[in-house]
Order: C-alpha cells, then sequence, then structure tokens
C-alpha cells in the first residue's frame, strides 16, 4: 500500500453515529410502535447506504482511516475502512433491515413484552457490530467486542423467566470472562512485545510483531487471542451458544447470522491476519494447531447436532460448527482457504438467518419447536420450507447456493497445502450436515402429520416474517451463482 492509498476522513463515522443515534429515537417513539419500527427500519437503510458508498474507493485499493482520540502512544480509538470491514459491516447493516421486518411479525404476533427495550439494545449490538467492523486497532475492536456482549444480554434474558436468566447468565460468563481473562492480558502482551495495538493495514503477510519478538510469548499471546474472542464460539469456548437459545427466535438469528458471532471470527480473522500475519503464523506453526482445533470443532458440533430435536438447539450447534469453517479457512493460510474462510461470513450470514427466521416463522403459527413433530408442516407452509430447505442445502454445501463456494474453496485450500486429514474432515463435514438438515425437510414435505397435530389448521406466518426468510434464502442462491460479488472485498483486503 502507498501512503496515498490512504483516506483519512471523518466520512467514516457516519455509519457509527447512525446506528449510536438510532436506539434513543427507538425509546423516544416508544408510544408510536409503528414509528418505533421505522426509526430501525430508516437507520439500517442510511447505514447501508453510507457503509456501501465508501466501497468504489476500497475496491480501487484505498484504505478509510480516521483517528477519534488517541489516549497515549500506540493506544487510539482509531476506526479504518478496507475489504474485511466491507464484508462485515455490509451484511450486518443491510439485515438489520431484514430482522427489523421480521421483528414485527415475531413480536407482535407473540404479544411479547418489553418491546422497546427489545429494539433498543437489538440497535444498539448492530452498532456494536459495526465498531467491530470499523475497528483499526485491537484496542477499538476490544471496546466494541464488549458493547456487543452488554447490549444482547438483555436480548438473550428477554423472557425474564428462569430458563432465560439461566441461559443469559452463562452467555455472560462465558463472554464476559473469556475477554477479561484471556483478550486482555494479549493485549497487554501485544502492546508490550509491539508498541503498538494499530493493525497492520493492507498487508495481511507481514504482522506488527517485531522479528526478535519471543516465540514462545507471541506464542501464548495468539492462543490467548483465539480463547478470549469466545464469541467465535471454537470448542471448548462453545456452550454460551446453545444456551443462548433461550432467548426469542429473531435474537438467535441475530446472535448467529448478524452481529455476534460474526463479531468473534471477523476479530479472529482480522487479528490473525492484520496482527500476526501468514509469515509469522507459518513460522511458529499456529496455523495448522489452529486448523486442527477447528476440525475438530466442526466435526464434534456436527454430531451433537444430529441428537437434536429441538430446531433451535440443533441449528445452535449448526452454528458453532459453521463458524469453525471461517476460522479453518484463515488458519490454513493459503490463498483459497483465506478466501474460502472469509466468504464464509457473508454465506453463513444469509444461509443461517433464513434458517432461524424460518423456525421463528413455524413457532408463531404452530408453537411447536420439536422436529418430530413437523410431520406435514412444509404442506402448509410451503414457502417458509422451501426457504429452509434452499438454506439448509447452502449449509451442506451443495451449488448453487452460496455454501458450496466456501467449500470449493476450502477444500481447494487444503489440497494446497497437502493436508488430506483436513480434507477428509471438509469431507465428512458436509455428510453430517446432510444428515442433520435432510429429514428436517423430508419429514415437511413428504411425511404425514404426527400423532395429535393438526395440521390442517396451519398457514404462512404473517408476510413481515415470510417476505425476509424467503428473499434472504433467494440471495443465498444469488451469492452462489455470483460469488464475485462480495469475493472482490476479499481481493481488496490483501494479497498473498
Amino acid at each position: 500500500m502507498t501512503e496515498q492509498a490512504y483516506i483519512e476522513s471523518p466520512l467514516i463515522l457516519i455509519p457509527l453515529v447512525v446506528t449510536m443515534v438510532a436506539p434513543f429515537f427507538i425509546w423516544y417513539f416508544r408510544k408510536n410502535i409503528n414509528k418505533r419500527e421505522a426509526a430501525s427500519f430508516i437507520a439500517g437503510a442510511i447505514a447501508f447506504g453510507s457503509v456501501a458508498s465508501m466501497a468504489p474507493a476500497v475496491l480501487k485499493g484505498s484504505i478509510w482511516t480516521y483517528t477519534l482520540v488517541e489516549l497515549f502512544h500506540g493506544v487510539s480509538v482509531k476506526f479504518c475502512i478496507d475489504g474485511l470491514s466491507l464484508l462485515f459491516a455490509i451484511i450486518a447493516s443491510f439485515l438489520w433491515m431484514f430482522a427489523t421486518s421480521y421483528n414485527i411479525g415475531y413480536m407482535r404476533s407473540l404479544k411479547e413484552h418489553a418491546q422497546t427495550r427489545y429494539y433498543f439494545c437489538f440497535g444498539v449490538a448492530i452498532f456494536g457490530a459495526l465498531g467491530v467492523a470499523f475497528s483499526a486497532n485491537i484496542f477499538t475492536m476490544y471496546l466494541f467486542y464488549e458493547i456487543i456482549s452488554i447490549f444482547t444480554y438483555p436480548l438473550v434474558a428477554h423472557h425474564e423467566d428462569e430458563e432465560g436468566f439461566a441461559g443469559a447468565r452463562k452467555y455472560m460468563v462465558y463472554l464476559m470472562g473469556s475477554s477479561k481473562l484471556f483478550l486482555l492480558p494479549a493485549m497487554a502482551l501485544t502492546y508490550v512485545l509491539c508498541g503498538t495495538l494499530d493493525f497492520h493495514l493492507g498487508d495481511i503477510v507481514n504482522g506488527i510483531f517485531p522479528a526478535d519478538a519471543d516465540p514462545t510469548l507471541v506464542s501464548i499471546t495468539y492462543f490467548l487471542y483465539l480463547f478470549g474472542l469466545a464469541k467465535a464460539a471454537i470448542m471448548p469456548m462453545h456452550n454460551w451458544l446453545p444456551s443462548a437459545m433461550v432467548a426469542p427466535t429473531p435474537v438467535s438469528a441475530l446472535l448467529h447470522a448478524v452481529a455476534v458471532v460474526k463479531a468473534g471470527v471477523f476479530s479472529i480473522s482480522r487479528v490473525f491476519l492484520s496482527g500476526y500475519g501468514v509469515l509469522l503464523m507459518e513460522k511458529l506453526n499456529l496455523g495448522i494447531v489452529t486448523a486442527y482445533l477447528a476440525a475438530f470443532t466442526i466435526l464434534a458440533a456436527s454430531i451433537i447436532a444430529l441428537t437434536k430435536d429441538d430446531l433451535k438447539a440443533r441449528l445452535a450447534y449448526s452454528t458453532v460448527s459453521q463458524l469453525s469453517y471461517i476460522i479453518l479457512g484463515v488458519a490454513m493460510l493459503s490463498p483459497l482457504a483465506v478466501k474460502g474462510g472469509l466468504i464464509h461470513i457473508v454465506n453463513h450470514a444469509f444461509s443461517k438467518i433464513t434458517l432461524f427466521f424460518a423456525a421463528g416463522a413455524i413457532y408463531v403459527v404452530t408453537h411447536h419447536k420439536k422436529i418430530s413433530l413437523m410431520g406435514g408442516f412444509g404442506r402448509r407452509m410451503p414457502f417458509t420450507f422451501t426457504a429452509f430447505a434452499l438454506a439448509s442445502l447452502s449449509m451442506i454445501g451443495m451449488p448453487p447456493v452460496c455454501g458450496f463456494v466456501t467449500k470449493w474453496y476450502l477444500i481447494g485450500g487444503s489440497m494446497q497445502i497437502g493436508q488430506t486429514i483436513l480434507l477428509v474432515a471438509l469431507l465428512a463435514s458436509g455428510l453430517l450436515n446432510a444428515a442433520y438438515f435432510t429429514p428436517v425437510v423430508v419429514r415437511a414435505f413428504l411425511r404425514p402429520a404426527a400423532p395429535g397435530v393438526d395440521i390442517e389448521q396451519y398457514k404462512e406466518a404473517p408476510l413481515v416474517m415470510v417476505v425476509p426468510l424467503f428473499i434472504t434464502a433467494l440471495i443465498s442462491v444469488f451469492l452462489g451463482l455470483f460469488p464475485d460479488t462480495f469475493m472482490q472485498f476479499i481481493n481488496a483486503f490483501g494479497k498473498f
């Protein structure tokens, strides 16, 4: 990168300011529910438009930066927008609009309490996600990472019952505990070793660690980051995620597709590629160790998913598995694998939000969560289950849906580095994905109704729920057919 490629501009703050202010408008309009939800729509549209407006410059090789305040040398609140930032920020702001529409149908249909608090926290979580996406250093990333944790706690505990508080308590113990025990020491060690917490932008080969840094300390710091960023849910730091399923289904969609888990895998990807760099990770053999841990998580979580009859629980363990595809791709450090891992940030977002939206629509209509009771549901809710089927194909890795693109690059990447074990793990994971998704679709469309379940009374959920989930399913197909839509941002992010 040349010096001229950097654009220092406060315009980078527009999406952050919009998403920071929007929750207060939501609170202000708390007595007018239509205006309250309109505030989310409008904020999402403005945020998305302002993020997208910076894409042309990034695709031409520029990086947007802005320092808000410098606390002391090497530690500041600083923002950037490069290809990786856009990858996360675009889907977070774009899917916020779809989630708002879906929320209206879900929350109103079930007559949920505390809806204003719910929408307020939802908006702040998106603000946190964009802050993580735009972080130009580890300190800024940490601040916004914690904002997400704090303001999603009320969402997980929304039902305010014993199960909700227990799930939310585990959620906070895992996420806040890991960030204090591992992430804070990792930052301190990084500053001692490097004298700065700024990422090395525009280059994924060379990181910020000096050549004479103690390799043992560098390795210890690496694993502190890996486990301190527990939102990525790599085993054994995953158990918070299934427990958080006590939340309303739109929150599960937020947790598993947009803000929370994506903040985890994005942060790990950023630290590994813009902090450590490919050369240092290869030199210390950090990548291959991480790749094997990710492969274990993929397979173990898939096996557990097979045992779950509760649809949201099955989707939760599917998320644990799918997130490790991203970590696996980045950790393999080959050009194809890194591309496959990073593109899965997008591919998983659209497919998994479709699956959770569908699960919520099913619950709103039938009040059933068990897969064993869903016989014939697809014949009564064809659009919902068709969308579920398309998103399932993406998780399995079947063309023409976008998950196939991920698997194609990851398999190619494993072959580039000659890792037969990882190749077998990827192929086996595809079979496991098929084993736990296919029965849901087959039962819904081809099996008779379960004893005691009158499916004739069921019909599609409200349009404000069905339209968003069907559109996100179609986008998953579009991204499978036109993968360069987001791959161009990865190409702009960094080259080997």
